[in-house]
């Protein structure tokens, strides 16, 4: 079955805008990655795709993915090392219970949108927005298998 299903494009646009919104105040970049099924751990899955998106790749290390499985049910959010190095330790881990609130009763687009939004206000805060800045990578959602 397809993992784009669960989108509509009324969702996938709420994405992307929150996306780009969360980006018009930071140099940090954010991406979501959307698949079916997860093969094994779900944070090394997500550091999979972090490498395969190259997210590693931004200038200031502070790309943030969101991560969701769909049908194993299982959702990551995986900073690099220099957003990691700014934000509290609990922030990723109360972030995603946040999401895990709407992907329960079936809320993808706004349990998401939400999510990154609040991922957006840590990246302004650390990251802000600098006049040279240059979008480093795609406001697209990454959908997989």
């Amino acid at each position: 079955m397809s993992v784009h299903k669960y989108f509509t494009e009324q969702d996938k646009l709420q994405i992307t805008n929150a996306i780009r919104v969360a980006e018009t105040n930071t140099s940090g970049e954010i991406r979501l990655h959307v698949e079916n099924k997860c093969p094994g751990d779900v944070l090394d899955r997500a550091a999979y795709i972090f490498e395969k998106l190259e997210m590693h790749k931004t200038e200031l290390r502070n790309g943030v993915l969101f991560y969701l499985a769909v049908e194993d049910r299982k959702f990551a959010i995986l900073g690099d090392a220099g957003i990691n190095q700014k934000v509290n330790d609990d922030f990723w881990e109360s972030t995603k219970e946040k999401v895990i609130v709407h992907l329960k009763d079936g809320k993808y687009a706004q349990g998401l949108a939400e999510g990154i939004v609040m991922a957006g206000e840590q990246l302004k805060a650390h990251f802000p927005y600098q006049k040279d800045d240059i979008n480093e990578l795609s406001d697209e959602i990454s959908f997989g298998k």
